[in-house]
């Protein structure tokens, strides 16, 4: 998808965010790029999907014409690999707060771990974190939560498609706790932040998500991807030619 892409009709980009970067700094940063190189003052750039600061992997990109793509790729299924540690929660249920320990130490089995997993699978309902953009009143739910509120946001209904955990080892994160890698395919509107707090919760361990990789949208995938200085310099070479 990132062959032979024609930026002043639009294009499609497969771009591999980097870790603490937005979905929108990536968005930004190519926007700015097409707008000097194509010597114009508007562009339009989007993404179809966005990824949390900690997360890597897959942004679908979409500019000029292309924009108004954007949901159909949205309503793709998509693919994460990552870490949910059992042994402890934080308030984003990611890294991005402080560790609270449940004083616990966690042991069970690869096994049973996989089997608790199945009640996962399917169609369910669940609760997305405090610590997301989701709007309650006009603000914003994480607005909210920085400062010790709860929007208390509605369950959504989601599909879990497949709900993988493949090894375990001793957490890096937190002491007596578990690091359970695992992969995930499931519907848009799934936070993956939640499914770690929630299989935390029904373990009686506690867990959040430790590390998050979004390995495919659909049938596009992180292998095709590109860094976003490549993007750049696919974005430099591309509109010379143009």
């Amino acid at each position: 998808m990132n062959e032979q892409p024609n930026f002043t009709e639009g294009s499609v980009l497969l771009v591999d965010k980097p870790i603490t970067w937005t979905s929108f700094d990536v968005v930004n940063k190519l926007r700015y790029s097409l707008k000097r190189c194509l010597e114009v003052k508007k562009h339009k750039v989007g993404h179809a999907g966005t990824l949390d600061p900690l997360a890597t992997g897959l942004l679908i990109i979409c500019t000029g014409k292309k924009t108004k793509e954007i949901n159909e790729y949205m309503g793709l299924p998509k693919t994460y690999t990552g870490t949910i540690t059992l042994g402890g929660t934080t308030p984003s249920y990611d890294l991005e707060t402080e560790i609270v320990s449940s004083g616990k130490t966690v042991n069970i089995s690869l096994q049973e771990l996989q089997k608790a997993t199945e009640s996962f699978t399917g169609i369910i309902q669940q609760f997305p974190p405090d610590f997301s953009a989701i709007k309650k009143n006009g603000k914003k739910s994480y607005e909210l939560a920085r400062k010790g509120i709860s929007a208390e946001l509605p369950a959504r209904e989601i599909e879990m498609f497949s709900f993988t955990i493949s090894a375990i080892e001793s957490s890096k994160h937190i002491e007596g706790g578990l690091d359970c890698s695992f992969e995930v395919v499931c519907s848009k509107g799934t936070y993956i932040r939640s499914l770690a707090f929630d299989l935390g919760k029904a373990l009686g361990f506690g867990g959040f998500l430790s590390s998050l990789r979004r390995t495919a949208i659909g049938e596009y995938t992180i292998e095709h991807a590109l860094s976003v200085e490549d993007t750049i310099t696919l974005i430099d070479s591309t509109t010379i030619s143009e």
